[in-house]
């Protein structure tokens, strides 16, 4: 698979300076983190799932949770987990190209129940995602999980999810922290990335973001995050692909846009028109939100509708901009240091400061690829939505 891999190779081409590489469930953790991009949540109880998943596939989704947790209701696991083990079986028989999959449980014990019940076709699993993650209900988690990698003999990642009480009270935030950092330092070649239960953070002060707010607008949330990035999200080498959170609205219904998008990928002098039917059906928020995710440290989304997808991944692309001033700064003969002017002559690049930035930005740049230099956002936006 490849991101932007289900538009046709001639508009790919135009599109991109450097195209998307491919990768797949057997490439490395370090490439399948950066290439989560928006990860698309559905409930483990939908009776046609697994069309659902191949369908989501088809339209450039990467990688998807199917949740047994918090979508369900408490009286519908049990329904859940069965249908989970058919519509995997349903996934195999079919042989389709299938995203990145995740289940996301609720409970250490439905790892290896679940493994053992997928059986063959749990080589179509990437792993599991583990909610309100801390050292003490952490390890139990972590434990299970290389266990059932023993049982299956096959490579399972782990996507902890960062949301208990205990990280966003202030009194107790730095030891939860400390605890967590441990846990996943200790299973460091298990844990895939860490994501952000934003939801749960404003649930336990009874707020909730509206469509024009972003999380870094909700101070109490936005300190967390910031707390997040600082002990877990270093570029030091020690620090983990933290994903951003989730977005909730989604008025927006992409067929709104197919019309106009057919006619051309590069939307042919329409580019104001999408950009404001973007803003009049609240993505306004979730673009300025995305650009707050990568400000602050963040890599890829947690998305609970189709519409999020593209803006996400149109928004992950690295501009030729960008690539060219990362590409100077990681030149051989750069490495004494020093400051030098960019490329585009606009900026200072200071080459020991800039160093892991540039880094960074060259791994997106691999997994998402580089614009041309006259292709923006919109244009990225309007081949990800066209069919």
């Amino acid at each position: 698979m490849r991101h932007f891999g289900h538009i046709a190779p001639a508009v790919r081409k135009g599109l991109f300076f450097q195209e998307p590489c491919e990768f797949g469930a057997g490439s490395s953790a370090r490439m399948l983190s950066a290439a989560l991009g928006a990860t698309l949540y559905s409930p483990a109880t939908r009776p046609r799932l697994a069309e659902d998943v191949i369908k989501q596939a088809g339209r450039g989704v990467v990688s998807m949770v199917l949740c047994l947790e918090d979508s369900i209701d408490d009286s519908e696991v049990v329904a859940a987990e069965e249908n989970l083990v058919r519509q995997f079986a349903d996934l195999a028989a079919r042989g389709a190209e299938v995203p990145l999959l995740f289940i996301r449980v609720r409970e250490p014990g439905q790892i290896a129940d679940l493994v053992q019940r997928l059986g063959s076709t749990v080589r179509l699993l990437s792993g599991f995602v583990l909610p309100k993650f801390t050292e003490e209900r952490g390890v139990p988690f972590m434990e299970a999980l290389v266990k059932a990698e023993k049982v299956c003999g096959q490579r399972l990642f782990a996507m902890p999810v960062l949301e208990s009480p205990e990280l966003l009270h202030l009194e107790t935030r730095a030891e939860t922290l400390q605890g967590i950092a441990r846990t996943v330092d200790k299973y460091r070649e298990q844990v895939l990335a860490l994501r952000l239960g934003v939801t749960d953070f404003c649930s336990a002060y009874g707020l909730r973001r509206a469509p024009d707010m972003t999380a870094y607008d909700v101070q109490i949330v936005g300190a967390v995050i910031a707390d997040v990035v600082n002990v877990l999200g270093r570029a030091d080498g020690t620090g983990f692909t933290i994903t951003g959170p989730v977005w909730e609205y989604f008025r927006l219904q992409e067929r709104m846009f197919k019309p106009q998008l057919r006619r051309s990928p590069f939307l042919e002098g329409r580019a104001e028109e999408l950009r404001t039917a973007l803003i009049e059906h609240d993505l306004d928020g979730l673009l300025r939100e995305i650009e707050l995710d990568r400000a602050n440290g963040l890599l890829g989304k947690t998305c609970i509708h189709p519409s999020h997808v593209a803006p996400v991944h149109a928004l992950s692309v690295v501009s030729h901009e960008e690539f060219s001033d990362a590409q100077d700064i990681l030149r051989p003969e750069r490495g004494g240091g020093g400051v030098l002017r960019s490329v585009y002559t606009n900026k200072m690049n200071e080459v020991k400061p800039h160093r892991a930035w540039a880094e960074r930005t060259l791994q997106r740049a691999e997994v998402f690829g580089v614009a041309r230099e006259d292709v923006g956002f919109v244009d990225l936006l309007a081949a990800g939505l066209a069919e």
